[in-house]
């Protein structure tokens, strides 16, 4: 239910509104995580983030920057914590994903990426937000997970069958008919 809550709400920023214009892009960025534990002792952080353009043109030098691991708690494992592409068109998508490791169990509050990115009307360069993620309890103790033990189905399935077969057999035997039951009060003419 936690990667869910993760993946909900998108923080959106729009470009300046002195601008003066509706034609700016419109910067939507959803950052995510989860964890993974590994036989090694150590946790498996998987981020991803997705760039949307919501506006009406598009965005050039985008820039992406997510340092809010720490190299004290986290080792990269794949990927960048930053990128950048050279533009995002209007109504288009840009993902990026990374991996890391923690072997430092504790409670992690992760800030929000920062996606940077240039319009053609303002020289200045505009500055979006990703969403936050939610607290990460690395190496935390939880409880097992219950699953279908198919051992138990094989090796005892059939003599519940035959249990389930035979209750209900007697069940039907044993029981009064209703419709039986309710000819026999009414007198025939």
């Amino acid at each position: 239910m936690a990667k869910t809550l993760i993946s909900v709400v998108v923080a959106l920023i729009l470009v300046s509104s002195t601008l003066g214009s509706s034609d700016v892009p419109f910067i939507v960025a959803h950052k995510k995580a989860s964890l993974t534990r590994l036989k090694s002792g150590a946790e498996r952080v998987s981020v991803s983030i997705d760039i949307y353009n919501q506006g009406s043109t598009t965005a050039y030098d985008v820039s992406l920057t997510d340092d809010s691991w720490s190299q004290d708690v986290f080792n990269i494992v794949s990927g960048n914590t930053s990128t950048s592409w050279e533009r995002l068109d209007a109504g288009g998508l840009l993902s990026h994903a990374f991996e890391l490791e923690s072997k430092v169990e504790g409670m992690f509050y992760g800030a929000p990426a920062v996606i940077t990115f240039r319009i053609p009307t303002t020289a200045a360069l505009q500055e979006a937000y990703s969403t936050p993620i939610l607290p990460l309890d690395i190496l935390a103790v939880r409880p097992p997970e219950k699953k279908f033990e198919w051992r138990l189905l094989a090796k005892y399935g059939s003599q519940i069958s035959v249990i389930s077969i035979v209750s209900v057999f007697v069940y039907l035997v044993a029981s009064p008919s209703k419709s039986g039951a309710g000819k026999g009060s009414k007198k025939k003419r």
